[in-house]
């Protein structure tokens, strides 16, 4: 079954977070606490994955371990799109309020981060490049967020950790990375640094949130 995911990191300002606190918080905190949800993200930070190469290769294949694809699955149900957020993203808690037209239609490139794909997510696709301890630098849950600007600028160092390589550093995390990018697209290694550091410097709040657009 097909669908296509976005995932995307937007600036405002405190008064719009502020705004959007009653809405989007409770929805990412209830995802955070999901039946499961704590035990797979500690499974996939004692563990690596084994290479996203070998995550569709036959179950009987020596590459393929019953272990492997049990924890391959466990990854892909952590980092795929939260019911709650979702259910807040598309105006089934507030029938006023959808995230395509209220946080991300009017946005210019600089206030925005947006990865959109079909039948993949990019939160999964970063995680697995960057790796479960860089990952866990990361605010929020699993690619949601939703922070001021003082927030914002005491997460940077973190932000910063998590996201700035060596070459040979970011070789290896572009190697792990197997979302397909058009000519113009911005990478999931890049753009949320770019505008962490953005919205850093003008003094804005960030809201981070992964949902199936259809």
């Amino acid at each position: 079954m097909g669908f296509t995911s976005a995932w995307a990191i937007s600036s405002h300002s405190d008064a719009f977070i502020a705004g959007l606190s009653p809405l989007l918080l409770p929805a990412m905190e209830a995802d955070r606490a999901a039946q499961g949800a704590r035990q797979r993200w500690e499974r996939w930070q004692r563990a690596p994955l084994p290479d996203y190469e070998t995550w569709c290769v036959p179950a009987a294949s020596p590459a393929r371990t019953a272990a492997d694809a049990a924890a391959v699955e466990s990854f892909r149900e952590l980092t795929a799109p939260g019911d709650n957020v979702e259910e807040a993203c598309f105006g089934r808690v507030e029938p006023d309020f959808y995230v395509v037209d209220d946080m991300w239609a009017e946005q210019e490139r600089d206030g925005i981060f947006i990865s959109v794909h079909s039948k993949e997510y990019a939160v999964a696709s970063l995680f697995h490049a960057i790796g479960p301890a860089r990952a866990a630098l990361l605010p929020g849950w699993c690619g949601n967020f939703l922070l001021t600007s003082g927030q914002v600028r005491q997460s940077l160092p973190s932000v910063e950790r998590a996201l700035s390589f060596t070459d040979s550093e970011r070789a290896a995390a572009q190697a792990r990375d197997w979302l397909y990018y058009s000519a113009n697209q911005e990478h999931v290694l890049d753009g949320p640094l770019r505008i962490w550091r953005t919205a850093a410097r003008e003094g804005l709040g960030l809201c981070g949130v992964a949902v199936h657009l259809c």
